[in-house]
């Protein structure tokens, strides 16, 4: 093997296909075991699909390139969970298209976001970073304010996450345009949509401009979701059960 080591070395298109073979055989190996774990993605109560007006303010995150500068994923290090809360658990992102884990912190993690801060608090720091984060770098969002969200075709993007796992039934699809509607309101019946989503779903004028359904309320609807589904304090993680040595066997004389 060694003594060929030159030659594969020496041929730049020999070395890409030995190398494109071996990096296959080992993301295999890594991949391939997962789809046979019943526990690769833990169940847990609580966790649903996004709300229309959530979805819509996912597809917002994503456009303005949310991610860039902040991760939603809490790692299991101790300064991680005392500063940020309990570490993530992988089926609070199992409805994420693409999930939003992210490898970079310019601004905090954001897994945890949900209900920490005001709907007032979030359109602030929206339009001005500095407003309440004297030192922020993020740039200002003000025209979130001054766009309608764009809630009449959500429905086609529920359409495709339910061929891609997530549970929207033809009900929640149906009413998608509405639902948007009577979540970002303050004076509309909500029975229904709290029906289809939960009880816990939040439902009123977000952005602070009752006359229309914003995309500044689309995302701030969003963000106070982060890390609210789950009720840690009932969680129990799935214990790994400890494998069995069998003790040896005495030596008999």
């Amino acid at each position: 093997m060694f003594k060929h080591h030159d030659k594969i070395e020496r041929n730049s298109v020999l070395l890409l296909i030995l190398t494109t073979i071996l990096v296959s055989i080992g993301g295999l190996v890594e991949i391939a075991p997962l789809f046979r774990i019943e526990q690769t993605i833990e169940k847990v109560e609580g966790m649903r699909p996004y709300t229309p007006l959530e979805l819509v303010g996912s597809k917002i995150y994503k456009r303005e390139g949310c991610y860039g500068c902040h991760s939603q994923q809490i790692r299991v290090l101790r300064d991680e969970v005392e500063r940020y809360g309990h570490y993530s658990l992988a089926a609070e992102s199992m409805y994420d298209f693409p999930f939003q884990w992210g490898s970079k912190r310019t601004g905090p993690d954001l897994a945890r976001v949900g209900g920490k801060y005001s709907d007032a608090w979030h359109v602030r720091h929206l339009v001005n970073p500095r407003d309440v984060v004297p030192e922020s770098i993020m740039p200002g969002y003000k025209f979130l304010l001054e766009r309608d969200a764009q809630i009449s075709g959500i429905s086609a993007d529920m359409e495709v996450l339910r061929k891609l796992g997530v549970p929207y039934s033809d009900e929640m699809i149906q009413n998608s345009t509405s639902d948007a509607v009577i979540q970002g309101s303050n004076d509309r019946d909500a029975d229904a949509l709290q029906k289809r989503y939960g009880g816990k779903v939040n439902v009123h004028d977000f952005d602070g401009d009752p006359n229309k359904i914003s995309e500044m309320d689309a995302l701030v609807a969003y963000l106070q979701v982060l890390g609210t589904f789950v009720d840690f304090a009932k969680f129990e993680p799935v214990k790994t059960p400890t494998p069995v040595i069998p003790a040896k066997a005495g030596i008999q004389k």
